[in-house]
């Protein structure tokens, strides 16, 4: 070695960091290339007493120099953290597993019990995971508490390797009686796609310790989001989940709504740029207002949201005392939308909370006011049903009765009476009458779990509205019946059930072949009277204001039923506003009330709530 380099290597070394049972080499940009390079390094280590931690990031190994200092670690059984990221800049692929290997077999001789391991920024591929996959396997890892694979380019086949060496450390620890409890796992920038994505949620099922999953940018989409989900309800103490730049679309959001109402400790949600869309925000409204009780941090930015879903996040965080930052930019607002945001924000005492907006991608109904999402890039999505049972329509025909867009096979129970499936099939108000004591039964014909076909079935038979006071009230009875089935479940079934009816009725852009009704205006007036009954919840009515007093153009051929609906709605929420007429416009819900009634040009009858408001 020439002097020159041992000068320094000599000049790098005595800037070593020693202390706390922490040997650090971090950042000294060392390039070591050989046996010889590595000498006094691997003196060091071998010298230093009691080692806990050794940290590597920064410097560069070659193979020889990987091995000398694997020899140096031989009898470090102290050895707990291993900082390892960064560690073969400019080396062949080739040569980063065989270098992992000596220093995991060093690792394993000593006995040590790791409780870290931080491999990120190295792009060694699938093949460096199967370096790694003995040690992972082995008793040093059956402590393991932080594992980091941040930007690895593992791959799908490196996912699965990995996936499998933590399935099977888990196994081999139980078996002693103490399980691999694994709390971090990062693993972003690798390629991952579902198939990786789908191994290691099985892997998370099994250890059901995690408290922090980042997988970000891994290319995953619906299929492996859904498998993620399933996994995670199964980890109790997650706090922090951040699979941010993934595409979830409808089925992953629902998916992952679903999951995270198994969850209490979460502080931290990252789902910007995962194309959650307006369908999946109200999912997770959903899930804010039933549950997440010390939620600090929601990332939704860049997911294709409007202005209307935008705001029923914003109320659904209204409660939440340990909220610190609340993401909504780049979405699809608008500039007034934005701008309603954060009056809606500040009028929460929480304008501090929302990140700025600056990126808002602009109102989508400039684009497209249909309300529906036939275009949408994600033409798979047929191939699998989300978790409210979504219909797969592919290939049905689609007729109208009664005014509804329907599916020509859209099915009934199996054990529906002939009478109940004659009626679906082609409902009128004279079979209606006729069904008599048998029209109780139509409540089996919906669920919440079957959203689609429940939003159908309603509107079916709300087209059959008309003033005769017979078929009135059989009309109303019945939607009665059903909406308060509907309606009594869980927040999140509820708002998914109303989302339906919402892209069905043109309120709300969806995804999927789900198809605009045309509407009538006994529909709207059904709704009218069931918005001001008991069983229908608050925050219900209020969902569906905030939906209709932004997008109502589209039920201008309803007439007057459109705004007897409106005003319904309006006088729903003024029990709100008088319940905190005390606490005045700092309540949390007072304010929200207000921001919904009054904060956008496009609110109706903002005269009226004006008026509600000074009375």
């Amino acid at each position: 070695m020439a002097s020159d380099d041992i000068a320094q290597l000599a000049d790098a070394l005595s800037k070593t960091h020693v202390g706390d049972g922490e040997l650090s080499y971090k950042g000294l940009g060392l390039k070591l290339d050989n046996a010889e390079s590595a000498e006094q390094l691997a003196r060091d280590i071998k010298q230093y007493q009691g080692l806990r931690a050794l940290r590597l990031e920064g410097n560069t190994l070659g193979v020889e120099a990987a091995q000398a200092i694997a020899k140096a670690l031989e009898n470090k059984d102290m050895l707990q953290r291993c900082y390892w990221s960064d560690m073969f800049t400019g080396r062949l692929r080739s040569e980063i597993p065989p270098a992992l290997r000596s220093m995991g077999s060093a690792v394993m001789g000593a006995g040590a019990r790791l409780t870290e391991l931080d491999l990120s920024d190295n792009a060694f591929g699938p093949d460096g995971v199967k370096g790694i996959e003995q040690l992972l396997k082995s008793p040093s890892c059956h402590t393991l508490r932080e594992l980091k694979l941040n930007n690895c380019g593992m791959g799908i086949g490196g996912g699965k390797i990995l996936a499998e060496a933590l399935i099977e450390c888990h196994r081999q620890s139980s078996s002693l009686g103490a399980p691999l409890r694994l709390r971090v796992f990062i693993a972003g920038r690798n390629r991952l796609e579902n198939e990786g994505a789908s191994a290691l949620a099985k892997a998370f099922q099994l250890l059901g310790s995690l408290e922090e999953i980042h997988m970000p940018q891994n290319g995953i989409n619906y299929s492996g989001v859904m498998a993620l989900a399933s996994a995670i309800r199964h980890n109790p103490e997650l706090r922090v989940l951040n699979l941010n730049d993934n595409t979830f679309t409808k089925k992953g959001s629902l998916a992952m709504a679903q999951a995270l109402r198994h969850l209490r400790n979460i502080q931290v949600i990252n789902f910007g740029d995962c194309l959650v869309r307006s369908e999946g925000a109200v999912a997770l409204a959903a899930v804010l207002r039933e549950g997440l009780p010390i939620l600090k941090e929601l990332n939704l930015s860049f997911g294709e949201i409007t202005e209307a879903a935008a705001l029923v996040v914003a109320q659904a965080v209204a409660d939440k005392a340990d909220m610190e930052k609340l993401d909504l930019n780049g979405n699809c607002l608008g500039e007034e939308g934005c701008e309603a945001l954060r009056e809606a924000m500040e009028n929460m005492n929480k304008g501090d909370l929302l990140e700025s907006l600056s990126d808002d991608e602009g109102d989508e109904d400039d684009e497209d006011d249909s309300g529906n999402d036939d275009d949408d890039d994600d033409d798979d999505d047929d191939d699998v049903s989300d978790d409210c049972n979504e219909e797969n329509e592919e290939g049905s025909e689609i007729t109208k009765e009664n005014g509804i867009t329907t599916n020509g096979n859209s099915p009934v129970s199996p054990n529906s009476p002939a009478e109940i499936t004659s009626f679906l099939s082609c409902p009128s108000a004279e079979q209606l009458l006729q069904l008599g004591e048998l029209r109780t039964d139509l409540q089996q014909e919906v669920d919440a779990s079957e959203p689609q076909k429940a939003a159908d079935v309603i509107l079916k038979i709300g087209s059959l509205y008309s003033e005769d006071p017979e078929t009135k009230t059989a009309v109303l009875d019945t939607i009665d019946a059903m909406l308060k089935k509907l309606l009594s479940g869980s927040t999140l079934q509820s708002y998914c059930f109303l989302s339906t009816l919402l892209v069905m009725m043109g309120l709300l852009k969806g995804e999927g072949k789900t198809k605009k009704a045309l509407l009538v205006p006994g529909q709207l007036l059904c709704l009218e009277h069931a918005v001001q009954q008991e069983y229908f919840p608050k925050h219900d009515a209020s969902l569906l204001h905030i939906f209709l007093s932004r997008n109502g153009g589209v039920l201008k051929s309803c007439g007057s039923a459109r705004e007897r609906l409106s005003s319904a709605l309006e006088r729903r929420d003024q029990p709100i506003l008088q319940d905190h007429h005390d606490q005045g416009p700092e309540s949390p819900l007072f304010a929200v009330s207000y921001t919904t009634l009054c904060c956008t040009t496009s609110c109706v009858l903002p005269h009226i709530a004006l008026c509600v408001l000074v009375g």
